[in-house]
């Protein structure tokens, strides 16, 4: 690809986000692309704290010291940690440092990009209608609306063939 695809799926608690992005991230990785993934927290409101590692390990006593970044490397993986939040902008810097084919961006729906709405029940529909870039909505039962839709977020293979029709692929 020339250049990096960032989708963001957007939606309620519950609506399937992480069930959806897990999929595509399996099925773009299996037609060769490389994918990163900036995923939103916010179960346990805007600023709930993420799980972190055992307060024993080295990562941690690092980072409880006052560290501002601890990073880790072994295995074949690397983890990062931030001593602060930062903004959308600088997610994004972090996420496609390796340059991925595909950004998937869990959340963020106030962010610009281009969206696909998952809707659990029409009022989620009331409060997401308006946001900006929407390239799909999934799960709207009357069907009132003018953007593309696909009815149920269970019909993994139309939500497959609009990923790859979406970045412009074979699928």
């Amino acid at each position: 690809m020339a250049s990096m695809k960032t989708l963001h799926v957007v939606g309620f608690k519950n609506s399937g986000k992480t069930t959806l992005v897990s999929r595509w991230i399996r099925l773009l990785k299996q037609n060769g692309f490389s994918v990163s993934v900036i995923k939103q927290h916010g179960h346990h409101g805007k600023h709930g704290k993420l799980k972190m590692p055992d307060a024993n390990t080295d990562s941690m006593q690092f980072f409880n010291n006052g560290a501002d970044l601890s990073l880790v490397s072994g295995g074949g993986a690397v983890q990062i940690m931030l001593n602060e939040s930062p903004d959308f902008q600088r997610l994004k810097q972090l996420a496609t440092i390796d340059n991925p084919d595909v950004l998937l961006v869990e959340g963020f729906k106030e962010e610009i990009g281009p969206k696909v709405v998952l809707v659990k029940e029409q009022a989620d529909w009331e409060t997401l209608k308006n946001l900006q870039t929407i390239q799909l909505v999934v799960g709207l039962a009357d069907g009132a609306t003018s953007f593309p839709q696909i009815s149920s977020r269970n019909n993994e293979e139309e939500l497959d063939r609009w990923l790859f029709s979406w970045m412009g692929v074979e699928s």
